[in-house]
């Protein structure tokens, strides 16, 4: 009899739910974390970005309030005070996940784990398990490119814990990490540039919601260098001189690389186990998180799959519920909202305009280019714009995209259209809800 019926390595999003999913059907359950629990989402990914975000936002915030009638005599920003608060929440969270896989009885190793065979696990201090099924779990990890210097670049890992915000950075990518740690260094007060390699920047996203943020940035002051690339890097006198292809050399006090993740698979003995590696070093699995070993499964981004945490929370919840609850269930891809916690934030549900006139030929679009109402009193011109791609011939609603103040809290909404295939006219009789900033979503003609 094995020790475990399920071994989960990697504390993640993905593998705490399955986890806890797993032991709530009764199945004797461990996992193994070599770094916190919680996972790139809770420790170093999302949720400590996220409240970084909302520091940022009271930098206009501030401004604004004196249209409102506030009184706000100086305005000082102290890094270091919102830093260790974030750090502090994240530490609250590790131990709130950490108390949940308690609470379900699934045992915890604190240890890095490898693979010595379909069924078997050696922990670092030795100790040898053995598991029905083995599922992985070990998300993905920054890609730092191998370009002299790069010991003086950091990646999103380190960037929350900096001793002092510097005076200028530059970032590197053109994905949503980039876009988002542009818009809030620069709310916070540094000198932005964002060099990216080609012309291209959030591919996936409506390209119309793309060159909207882009103008917005401009205005601001953020810098963008396209088709760049950064050829090394030098410390010269307490800054980096950063040698350019494609623009002229630039200077900064810091270097942030964000030019995608790679799959944590390295050295964990899963070739040598039998299982099938793609592209980039991930984990090759069908529908039911299966990998090419029968007993081996992986879930979220260590399957390159969607690097989103729902979608990873889904995987974990269908692998429990199929293989522990005699619930067979698999993860629906056709319809994920995501969204770019810019400055605006923007966010999209389904085809762009772009994909829908390649995919189902005529489309009927619809937009709103508006002032929210606060940023008229506050004097400010940055202006929202809201889309909706139409199916011509069925006048299904086949794509929602927008970029303005609270465009994800929206969106997750207005996806539900999308996801229930409802029609243009379902949106134009519903009552619009005034004054707000959602309502025009209702009111396109």
């Amino acid at each position: 009899m094995a020790d475990f019926d399920l071994f989960v390595i990697g504390a993640g999003s993905g593998g705490v739910r399955a986890s806890r999913v797993a032991a709530a059907y009764g199945a004797r359950v461990a996992v193994a974390e070599e770094h916190k629990v919680g996972g790139t989402c809770v420790i170093r990914g999302c949720v400590p970005k996220k409240l970084l975000v909302y520091g940022a936002h009271f930098a206009e915030d501030v401004d604004d309030a004196a249209m409102f009638g506030w009184d706000v005599p100086h305005k000082q920003f102290n890094w270091p005070v919102l830093r260790d608060n974030v750090l502090g929440e994240v530490s609250r969270l590790e131990g709130a996940y950490t108390e949940t896989l308690k609470s379900h009885n699934v045992t915890i190793f604190h240890e890095r784990a490898t693979l010595t065979g379909p069924n078997s696990i050696r922990l670092e201090s030795g100790k040898e398990v053995s598991a029905d099924k083995i599922l992985i779990a070990t998300g993905a990890r920054p890609v730092m490119p191998p370009i002299e210097g790069i010991e003086h670049a950091i990646s999103s890992n380190e960037v929350f814990h900096l001793e002092k915000l510097p005076k200028r950075i530059l970032i590197a990518g053109g994905g949503y990490i980039a876009n988002e740690f542009a818009g809030i260094f620069h709310q916070f007060g540094t000198r932005v540039t964002l060099v990216n390699r080609t012309d291209v920047m959030l591919r996936h996203y409506d390209q119309q919601i793309v060159d909207r943020l882009i103008q917005i940035s401009l205005r601001k002051g953020i810098d963008f260098k396209f088709n760049a690339t950064i050829d090394r890097i030098e410390r010269r006198d307490g800054s980096l001189h950063v040698a350019m292809t494609g623009c002229d050399d630039l200077e900064a006090d810091q270097l942030l690389f964000a030019t995608g993740r790679k799959p944590n698979t390295e050295g964990m003995g899963l070739a040598e186990t039998g299982v099938e590696l793609g592209e980039n070093g991930k984990i090759k699995v069908d529908e039911d998180n299966r990998s090419s070993v029968p007993s081996i499964f992986a879930v979220g981004d260590v399957t390159d799959r969607v690097q989103l945490t729902p979608i990873a929370i889904r995987e974990g919840q269908a692998f429990a519920d199929t293989f522990f609850g005699n619930k067979p269930c698999r993860v629906d891809y056709g319809c994920i909202p995501s969204a770019v916690f810019s400055h605006p934030p923007l966010a999209g549900v389904g085809m762009t305009e772009g994909v829908a006139r390649n995919t189902i030929g005529p489309v009927k679009i619809f937009t709103s280019d508006f002032r929210p109402m606060k940023n008229v009193l506050a004097g400010r011109n940055e202006r929202s714009l809201y889309k909706l791609v139409v199916d011509a011939e069925s006048e299904t609603v086949v794509g929602i995209h927008m970029i303005g103040p609270d465009a994800p809290e929206i969106l997750q909404a207005a996806a539900i259209a999308v996801k229930a295939k409802l029609k243009k006219k379902d949106l134009d009789e519903t009552i619009a809800l005034h004054p707000t900033m959602a309502e025009e979503l209702v009111l396109m003609r």
